[in-house]
């Protein structure tokens, strides 16, 4: 058992999915509730403030992909980790999981091991470098709290998006490539297409401004202030 209980939301109108996921991630300790369409989960989230959902793409009434994007609306739960458990192997579909700020992608059938051990690896990762403040310009932002603020406003920023640019800024001027900033930001456990990268970087980009992150053509992304 771990010394916090932390809370995942499993999703999905399967009940044996449900069941199968439940049993795993309550014998690995973790507070687990589920529901089984996208307007249930929407409600059972804005509750039960899971750290960490489990969802399905294709459910009755409401799909995944809509509920994410709602989910990651609400201010309460904008940094809560969103992973995609689906049949769906499309490109485009992992796309638009992105785009609404999933943090991971999934592919069916499942394996409850290797899953346990992607999700014990996000919340290990989570209690590490909590306690930073840093301003950049007119940039203040603050890990502690998960908040960006630009210019005195508050900036609502996914867990992901939050985690680069925080990375980046950290580590100003310097160049990453894609490969660097999903194995800095998604850890190697945690596999996604390399155009995740740039999805995110845009999404950044349309609320700090367009002068902060620089493309360096052929290499990667940078922060820079000048």
């Amino acid at each position: 058992m771990k010394d916090k209980q932390h809370k995942v939301l499993v999703v999905d109108d399967e009940q044996s999915i449900l069941e199968l996921l439940t049993y795993n991630l309550e014998k690995e300790g973790y507070e687990v509730k589920s529901a089984s369409d996208g307007f249930e989960a929407v409600e059972v989230a804005k509750d039960f403030k899971p750290e960490v959902i489990l969802m399905d793409i294709m459910m009755p009434n409401q799909d995944g992909v809509e509920t994410c994007r709602q989910i990651k609306e609400n201010g309460d739960l904008k940094n809560t980790f969103v992973i995609f458990l689906t049949a769906r192997s499309e490109e485009y579909s992992e796309v638009a999981a992105f785009e609404v700020g999933a943090d991971d992608y999934i592919t069916k059938p499942i394996k409850p091991r290797a899953l346990m051990s992607r999700i014990n690896a996000y919340f290990r990762r989570d209690t590490k470098d909590k306690n930073n403040h840093i301003t950049a310009g007119d940039l203040i932002i603050d890990r502690t709290s998960y908040t960006v603020r630009l210019n005195e406003v508050e900036l609502i920023l996914p867990k992901k998006e939050f985690e680069l640019l925080y990375f980046l800024v950290k580590n100003p001027n310097k160049v990453f490539n894609r490969d660097e900033l999903l194995q800095n930001i998604w850890g190697s456990d945690v596999y996604v297409l390399a155009r995740t990268v740039d999805v995110h970087i845009r999404k950044i980009r349309e609320k700090i401004g367009e002068n902060y992150i620089t493309t360096v053509k052929g290499v990667g992304y940078k922060f820079s202030l000048a």
